[in-house]
């Protein structure tokens, strides 16, 4: 192994000592009773708040999986699709926060599935089960996107097996999960963030200056048919899943249109905000209602520069590196490569740690929030409503590892596309959970029976649209959240208004929640 191999290997070991140590630091703390476990006690700051929620949120999708679309595409499709997550960022923050924060405290809520059966006063435990259920799946899936993300980086930096180097990332993942639960989690989201955003940023401003800078750079873009286009979209030609190279050039065809239909569908990426939970928990844990306005701006300012150096760094990749990269899952190692190759080593090995510290943020965050819903919702709220403290917590440790199994399971496959794998979940959780959860704060007469209807309905059409009717091509290749979500938002309207109004509890509920103050 070369030197600067090694020194990258022990930039990003002592960088993971620290997270460790994050973890042991919390563990007594988490280990004390299950809301400290599940939401770290509601004693979130708007700093911690903020980047932990964006950072478990991106992922090593925001490093691996949107560079690499822009490497392969150019401008258009990531750059709607970053444009379609600041927008659902700020949106998020401003209208869904501050009421979802309020509304968990007044009915006793510390999980997602918690607060929509308690805001319907469920006797039988329909939505909670519904809720536990799809969380579990798509968390999976998540999850499994995750640990092909550490697979691809260790297999990139140093030519080793795919295979045993995922199932070493999700041992770990896992192990940290255990230790320290939703506070430790969040603090070393926040620390990750802050490795996250000065990696991309590096690295964007040295590929710069190694590509001669922004004019070089725009007029070689532009030399690729629809490359640098926000209504055209490059077209690699393809064989056997490799793009075609010509000389020392890949090899384009003439630009596909990039229409408003697509542009719409594309945009539809912020709608997954209003469902994930992994961001809907922060706001029900940080610590008081007045600082959501302060970590709203955090929030914003970080996606912005996040998402748009993301697919920059793409974007340069492909002058700088015409031809290293020739299939969609291979481009997705683009922040790899421009990384290793342009920086000093210790802050290659810092960017590497970048990506560890994306992926481990939100795998342990998946993770932590399937195990909740099974035992915090299944097991402690309808199999065994007497379950102690203790007994929840070993019932979530088993979850956690089983989950993890089958994450791995899912990510053998090492050709696997990260965006690709990511944007089925995230249209999973925001078609599931987004409309209701839109509804629930916002419309007081949403009824049980609606909320049911529209989660299934919106989890249901997420599966369907994208196995069934996406293949089909033309206006229904549209993504998936889009029709799911609108779905999911008729079913609840017509189903709540042909049943019986909510109780009197409920509104006044609705309208405590709606005034809540600290």
């Amino acid at each position: 192994m070369p030197n600067e191999t090694i020194e990258i290997l022990i930039t990003m070991a002592l960088y993971m000592s620290i997270v460790i140590g994050i973890g042991v630091f919390f563990a007594k703390r988490a280990n004390a009773n299950s809301e400290n476990y599940f939401i770290g006690g509601r004693t979130l700051g708007p700093w911690v708040a903020a980047m932990s929620a964006e950072a478990s949120d991106m992922s090593g999708w925001l490093l691996m999986g949107l560079p690499g679309v822009a490497y392969f595409y150019g401008l258009s499709d990531a750059t709607w699709t970053a444009i379609g997550l600041l927008a659902g960022t700020y949106i998020n923050w401003l209208i869904v926060a501050n009421r979802l924060h309020g509304y968990s405290i007044v009915v006793n809520a510390i999980t997602v599935p918690d607060y929509l059966s308690n805001r319907f006063k469920e006797s039988k435990k329909i939505i909670m089960t519904i809720s536990a259920v799809f969380i579990l799946v798509f968390f999976t899936v998540y999850a499994a996107s995750c640990f092909v993300t550490v697979g691809k980086l260790f297999n990139a930096l140093f030519g080793l097996s795919y295979k045993p180097l995922m199932i070493a990332g999700a041992i770990f993942v896992i192990f940290y999960t255990f230790l320290g639960g939703f506070l430790a989690e969040s603090v070393s989201d926040f620390m990750q963030a802050l490795v996250m955003v000065v990696a991309l940023a590096t690295v964007l401003i040295t590929s710069l200056i190694h590509a001669g800078g922004i004019g070089t750079v725009v007029n070689n873009m532009k030399e690729i048919p629809g490359f640098f286009s926000f209504f055209g979209i490059a077209n690699p030609q393809i064989v056997d899943g490799v793009q075609q190279v010509s000389g020392s050039k890949a090899v384009f065809g003439e630009m596909n249109k990039y229409g408003f239909i697509t542009i719409i569908s594309t945009l539809s990426w912020g709608l997954g905000y209003f469902g994930v939970p992994q961001v809907l928990l922060r706001f029900m844990a940080i610590r008081k209602h007045s600082e959501i306005k302060k970590s709203r701006r955090i929030a914003t300012v970080w996606c912005c520069i996040s998402l748009f150096a993301s697919v920059f760094i793409g974007l340069v990749g492909r002058i700088l590196y015409p031809t290293d990269l020739l299939s969609l899952s291979d481009a997705e190692n683009i922040f790899v490569i421009s990384a290793t190759r342009l920086l000093p080593t210790l802050l290659a090995g810092l960017a590497m740690a970048g990506i560890l510290a994306a992926t481990i943020s939100s795998s342990d965050s998946y993770l932590l929030i399937a195990a909740s819903a099974v035992s915090k919702n299944i097991y402690q709220g309808i199999i065994k409503k007497d379950a102690s403290d203790k007994e929840v917590m070993r019932v979530t440790r088993i979850v956690l590892l089983l989950t993890t199994l089958v994450g791995i399971v899912i990510a053998l496959d090492e050709n696997s596309v990260i965006f690709q794998v990511v944007s089925f979940a995230w249209a999973g959780f925001g078609a599931t959970f987004g409309p209701i959860m839109l509804f629930s704060l916002f419309w007081k007469r949403t009824s049980r029976e609606g909320a049911i209807a529209g989660m299934l309905s919106g989890g249901i059409m997420v599966f369907v649209w994208n196995k069934l009717i996406k293949p089909i091509g033309g206006i229904f290749g549209i993504y998936e959240l889009l029709p799911a979500f609108l779905i999911s938002c008729l079913f609840i309207i017509i189903v709540s208004l042909l049943t019986k109004e909510p109780s009197q509890e409920i509104y006044t509920e609705f309208k405590q929640a709606k005034t809540y103050t600290d």
